[in-house]
């Protein structure tokens, strides 16, 4: 993967604007950078929405107003997170607004003395304090407090669940985390109560803009805040034997008082419990505002609490509580393209990255089967990553469970306002209102609905669990031995649109395959995959042959799209071989659409075993070459791709004698010439016989991993709670592609190219391997 960032020298050649604003690299800002502001009404409404013109046009932009280089793609976002030593978090917790003298002092007088905490300290003290305090948040051990979350969230509701109406953020969703934040610190609930009513202030005071009246009270109320967490930690500084992450930290406090210093301890009093408490608090809020407004997502949870886990990350990634984070560069370089001096202070908007397209099929869709939603940025990158981001998860997972059990017949009341503590870094709204039927509760009629529920695995969601029901609406025969079989939405509702390349994964009972989509791009009635009945393969294929008929319901995941068409470049060459016509017949419907230049070679045994054969001869034959076999006309790879011209691109796919061949003679191509799609891995199957345990270090975390003999470097990872995305693990997608910093790779995929292989810099987790005892990753 090619970094974002380049250390460069600060310069001005090649500025695209010229107005009278400039930066501070002395290249003119553009109207829209200097119109930016991040308290206007578009972007403390709709982050993502008004940044749509920077991901775009200028996904790098200095704002004049705010004084940061503000950053709107996910891939730089991403690279900003994952370099925290060219890009400092030390200005994470820096007042936005500076406060006047009068604010200071009313700040002094409570002796408030915020210092460094793992939001905004540098390396390397981040990782010497991560490393020692990060146990409790482990997913083992968090496990624990999942029954107490249920019995606490079942408590609030018994509140109000007949009384038809409420506001969920007043009456329980600024209760709720604060009071597990409270239980999880080892703080009584007894001291609360202060804490409740100035968390507030603190995010106004760091993030916000208030006015210089504004600015006294908000001072007096931090301080008050900080003067009660004080008193609760000196309490327990007293009596360090409690349970708790307090009293952990107190205790790594006596062990380690050089890395954990009681200066530390007061500082990350206040600072955990906002970050504990507003964050989830602003998610939850956020999450059931947009469930409710898309009710055929509620109605789906409903029907289905499996799908909670994927409902949440994908309410993560379109209405995030988290929206920027801040960063400072500590040398001159460059992010998407654009220089960043030293010193220059960039807003991270992960809400506009959450909603990249260059990352995600159909982002302004909210779609609950996203597959990939977990790969949000919304907790963060890197070794910064939200240390509680699965405690979060949690408590949000068994709150939407209970109301779904409970109040599924909830919903939002209509023309309300929705107000939001105008700041540029956290968004949630300040109320929310709802309402029901009490006659209509569940429970009323079947008591046992709060019996068994759904239990969640802690950490990211399981993707087998992401499934959408479908129904068969048409199977017909398209070849000798491929069958066309079409999928709708059982409720007649549309299907989530794709692009050329895309698969789904076809679920019945035990099986699960994967299938290209063939069909139209665009038309969301339908989705139509081909399947090539395959006698010696493992089953699959047979199993779908002979069971499937119009009216079956089945499963699938997806759409996903891990063989993507490049629009961009001048001319194209695609080759389909048997059944691998099914993406490539997509790609040329768009190619044509597009009025792109291509060449079109198809091969097959013979017409009769050529799906798709009428479609693609009426579609495409000023482009198309056939290469029967039963005729004669085989394709020679070598004379037939002889003459690509400069930057063509050759898309092919087909039986794995075909791809070989054409990755041979791409090693003479310009690197990236070549795009294949494999239709299984060459062997999946870990022999533990014939593997040697290893350790992977991760230099970002400061974390070692022990790989065993039995076990994936991906699922070792999982193991240890490490975030690393997935998704065909056969090595087939890319999906979990790693960096390697040190350590010889033994390379078991299909996605890299030899020459990407000989750089030895990356992998892929869920198959590849250390060749020696040892691999030091960039994690």
């Amino acid at each position: 993967m090619t970094s974002a960032i380049h250390r460069t020298e600060t310069g001005v050649a090649g500025c695209p604007f010229h107005q009278a604003a400039v930066s501070p690299t002395g290249c003119p800002v553009s109207p829209e950078a200097a119109a930016f502001d991040p308290f206007d009404a578009p972007y403390q409404l709709d982050p993502a929405e008004a940044l749509r013109w920077a991901r775009e046009q200028q996904p790098v932009f200095y704002s004049p107003r705010l004084g940061y280089w503000v950053v709107s793609r996910y891939e730089d976002v991403k690279a900003v997170f994952r370099d925290n030593l060219l890009f400092s978090p030390s200005i994470a917790l820096e007042k936005l607004t500076p406060a006047p003298p009068e604010a200071m002092k009313i700040l002094e007088s409570h002796g408030y003395a915020m210092r460094r905490t793992m939001v905004n300290e540098d390396e390397p003290d981040h990782m010497e304090r991560r490393r020692l305090l990060m146990e409790a948040f482990l997913p083992e051990h968090l496990e624990k407090h999942e029954a107490w979350v249920r019995e606490l969230v079942r408590d609030y509701m018994d509140r109000f669940i007949d009384k038809g109406h409420v506001d969920l953020v007043a009456e329980m969703f600024r209760e709720i985390p604060m009071t597990v934040a409270l239980r999880f610190l080892g703080v009584p609930e007894e001291d609360a109560q202060e804490l409740r009513r100035f968390s507030v202030a603190h995010t106004l005071n760091t993030w916000g803009r208030p006015s210089p009246a504004q600015q006294l009270q908000i001072a007096e109320d931090v301080g008050r805040f900080w003067q009660s967490a004080q008193a609760i930690l000196d309490r327990m500084l007293a009596e360090p034997t409690g349970e708790g992450w307090m009293y952990d930290s107190i205790r790594m406090h006596a062990e380690h008082p050089d890395i954990v210093p009681e200066s530390y301890l007061r500082s990350m009093m206040m600072a955990i419990l906002v970050a504990a408490h507003e964050t989830t608090a602003f998610a939850t809020t956020n999450a059931f505002r947009t469930l409710l407004s898309h009710r055929e997502s509620w109605n789906d949870i409903c029907e289905n609490p499996a799908l909670i886990p994927s409902a949440i990350e994908e309410c993560l990634r379109v209405a995030g509580s988290v929206v920027a984070w801040r960063r400072i560069a500590t040398d001159d370089t460059e992010v998407g393209g654009e220089k960043i001096p030293k010193g220059g202070r960039l807003l991270i908007v992960q809400a506009s990255a959450n909603q990249d397209r260059r990352h995600w099929e159909n982002p302004e869709a909210f779609d609950i089967y996203r597959h990939n939603a977990a790969e949000h940025l919304t907790f963060g990158y890197g070794a910064h990553q939200c240390m509680g981001k699965n405690i979060a998860r949690m408590e949000m997972r068994v709150i939407l469970d209970e109301f779904v059990r409970r109040l599924p017949h909830m919903q939002l009341v209509e023309d309300q306002a929705f107000e939001y503590l105008p700041n540029i870094s956290f968004r949630g709204a300040t109320s929310l209102w709802v309402e029901w039927d009490p006659a209509q509760n569940p429970e009323r009629r079947t008591p046992s609905v709060l019996e068994n529920p759904t239990h969640f695995r802690i950490g990211a969601p399981v993707k087998d669990d992401i499934l959408r029901r479908v129904v068969v609406s048409e199977v017909e025969r398209e070849a000798e031995a491929v069958i066309r079989v079409d999928l709708v939405d059982p409720h007649g509702r549309e299907l989530p649109d794709w692009s050329p390349g895309s698969h789904i994964e076809l679920v019945s009972g035990e099986w699960r395959r994967c299938y290209s989509l063939c069909g139209t791009c665009g038309d969301r009635s339908r989705l139509s995959i081909a399947i090539l009945r395959e006698p010696e393969g493992r089953g699959g294929s047979v199993h779908f042959h002979d069971t499937l008929e119009p009216g079956d319901v089945l499963h699938i995941a997806g759409p996903k799209n891990h063989f993507p068409l490049d629009e961009a470049v001048p001319r194209y060459t695609l080759i389909a071989g048997g059944i691998g016509i099914t993406p490539i017949l997509a790609m040329a419907d768009r190619l044509k659409a597009l009025g792109k230049p291509y060449a079109f070679h198809y091969c097959g045994a013979g017409r009769r075993t050529m799906a798709f054969l009428d479609r693609v001869e009426r579609d495409h034959e000023a482009a198309l070459t056939l290469h029967a076999g039963d005729e004669g006309c085989r394709l020679d790879l070598p004379r037939g791709l002889a003459g690509l011209s400069e930057g063509e691109q050759v898309y092919a796919c087909g039986p794995e004698r075909m791809l070989e061949a054409l990755e041979a003679l791409a090693v003479d191509w310009p690197e990236g010439t070549l795009h294949v799609e494999h239709f299984t891995a060459r062997s999946s199957i870990l022999d533990p016989e014939h593997e040697h345990a290893f350790d992977a270090r991760l230099a970002d975390s400061d974390l070692t991993v022990r790989v065993s003999n039995d076990q994936t470097l991906l699922e070792a990872l999982t193991a240890a709670g490490v975030d690393v995305p997935s998704d065909c693990c056969e090595g087939l997608c890319g999906t979990c592609e790693v960096a390697v910093a040190e350590g010889d790779i033994d390379h078991r995929d299909l996605v890299l190219s030899r020459a990407e292989r000989d750089a030895n810099d990356r992998m892929m987790a869920c198959c590849s391997r250390a060749k020696g005892k040892r691999l030091v990753l960039s994690l």
